[in-house]
């Protein structure tokens, strides 16, 4: 089984100051849906690891969550893509709980669910804490320059590692770095091409 743990909120969703709190206010980044099916499509089975402290603080219920995960999976649907399970932390961060990220409670309980080693289970979100966790989990890491990271695209731009540590000192080591979900998918399907035929879809222009 191929199995891929992504974060939700800057990551197939616009991420907002506050809460997405309503399906109203649930919104997909451009491609994002889109690089989910391929990766279905590519034989990847996609989970969520979400942290949803608004229901912690009071701030909406567990059925608008229902309800905006329920839109969600309706959206996916239209463009052939699909999230097997969605694992999340209802606490606020005052409760102690270890499932909120950076904690590694949901990737626990996604290993022990899917009984998969997570040395082969990636990991992909935009927020620290989101690959702090998989890091810590074991699972290998990407960080999305989208959501919580989107300000680090312009002063990154193709730069170094050490440019980057600078940018976020509490990097893990070993996380591979992202434009956005769909380049990401981009980047795990050619990783399933044989050698020759990797190299040739590396080599062939964009748009080609």
């Amino acid at each position: 089984m191929k199995l891929l743990i992504l974060d939700r909120d800057g990551t197939l969703n616009r991420s907002r100051d506050d809460y997405v709190a309503s399906p109203d206010e649930w919104e997909p980044i451009p491609g994002a849906l889109e690089a989910v099916a391929k990766l279905n499509h590519g034989g990847w089975r996609v989970v969520l690891a979400t942290n949803q402290s608004g229901i912690g603080r009071g701030l909406f219920e567990m059925t608008a969550l229902n309800e905006i995960h329920a839109k969600m999976h309706r959206a996916l649907a239209a463009v052939g893509g699909r999230v097997e399970a969605i694992f999340l932390c209802p606490h606020a961060p005052e409760d102690g709980c270890a499932c909120r990220k950076p904690n590694t409670g949901l990737f626990d309980q996604i290993g022990r669910r899917f009984g998969l080693n997570m040395a082969d289970v990636p990991a992909a979100g935009n927020a620290l804490r989101h690959v702090q966790a998989a890091t810590a989990a074991g699972c290998p890491a990407h960080l999305l320059l989208t959501g919580q990271s989107e300000h680090l695209r312009d002063r990154l731009g193709a730069g170094s590692r050490n440019e980057l540590m600078a940018l976020v000192p509490d990097l893990p080591d070993g996380v591979q770095v992202h434009q956005d979900l769909s380049a990401f998918a981009d980047w795990l399907l050619a990783q399933d091409l044989p050698d020759a035929a990797r190299h040739a879809a590396a080599s062939t222009p964009a748009g080609a």
